[in-house]
């Protein structure tokens, strides 16, 4: 990472969460769709928080969150919610809280966590039907840490552990794939720059009982390099040209809910981010621009309209 665009990560602004005066970096698309799903879930929550850049929002003895919040290792989140679950279900059986006392448990955590190191507690979880929320925020390497690849860093993208003249050599993991693949109760994508299409979603998912699946695309400033007030518009080009699908599934079907028509090229998403600089200075690298934008297409092509 150059020295560069480490100042300007250090030059960024910082925004809060609910008033707690907790930073955050402005601009952060996980953020974004933190505020929107909690505005849906409600108080009668837990987050079970693994860490990343989310556990930066409570700071001991103050949480955002009016609910409940528990904070675990990285790896350990979807284990700890297990227990929080257990023991609820405990309290009402016995009696000792009133079914109007219950609450969601839902599963706060990054890429790094969904994608990668809490793999495996999280198909134990599906496996034994754990009733809760799991809410992946992606954006696409370790965020926290300063920004190394992960499992969801995208082909091309540079982050300070891949800094070739190409960036990342990998491909970002399907992670709806390897998570419908289990046949929980639900999985869907989402986006904070698309609200209505995340709110039906998160709305869907509180009338189900079991594993409940969301992936949140999280446009990242600092990690991402690009200025705070794009989020929005980058967000939104990820949907419109193609790069991230909003889909869900249930009952063993996947379904599109916003099939993008007329997309724009894919480099009209890419070239807003400094993360992909390399690809069009000093000179445009068209043959992997090439290839990134006949995935996307090829992606498409094989999506049946409903």
């Amino acid at each position: 990472m150059s020295d560069a665009r480490i100042k300007r990560m250090k030059d960024l602004p910082s925004t809060h969460l609910l008033g707690t005066g907790t930073p955050m970096c402005s601009g952060c698309g996980g953020l974004e769709a933190l505020h929107e799903i909690y505005d849906v879930l409600g108080e009668k929550t837990v987050f079970v928080n693994a860490a990343g850049c989310m556990t930066l929002l409570s700071v001991y003895p103050f949480t955002p969150f009016r609910g409940s919040w528990l904070y675990t290792a990285m790896a350990s989140a979807p284990a700890g919610a297990q227990g929080v679950r257990d023991a609820l279900d405990i309290l009402l059986e016995q009696g000792r809280i009133p079914p109007e006392d219950d609450l969601e448990v839902v599963v706060l955590t990054g890429d790094g966590s969904a994608y990668g190191m809490g793999m495996s507690a999280t198909s134990g979880a599906m496996d034994r039907n754990l009733d809760f929320i799991y809410l992946c925020y992606d954006n696409e390497g370790y965020g926290n840490t300063g920004q190394q690849y992960s499992s969801a860093t995208p082909h091309g993208a540079a982050t300070s552990t891949s800094r070739g003249s190409r960036g990342y050599p990998g491909y970002k993991k399907d992670l709806f794939a390897v998570w419908a693949a289990h046949a929980p109760a639900y999985v869907a994508t989402v986006i904070g720059s698309e609200p209505l299409d995340l709110a039906r979603k998160i709305e869907k998912a509180k009338e189900i009982r079991g594993p409940r699946m969301i992936i949140a695309l999280s446009p990242c400033p600092t990690g991402w390099d690009y200025d705070p007030k794009l989020s929005v518009e980058i967000g939104k080009l990820a949907v419109s040209t193609g790069v991230w699908p909003l889909k869900e599934y249930i009952d063993g079907k996947v379904t599109h809910t916003r099939l993008p028509h007329d997309r724009p090229p894919v480099e009209e998403y890419l070239k807003l981010q400094g993360r992909f600089a390399h690809l069009f200075e000093p000179a445009r690298d068209e043959e992997l621009l090439a290839d990134i934008q006949a995935r996307v297409d090829r992606y498409w092509e094989n999506v049946t309209p409903a």
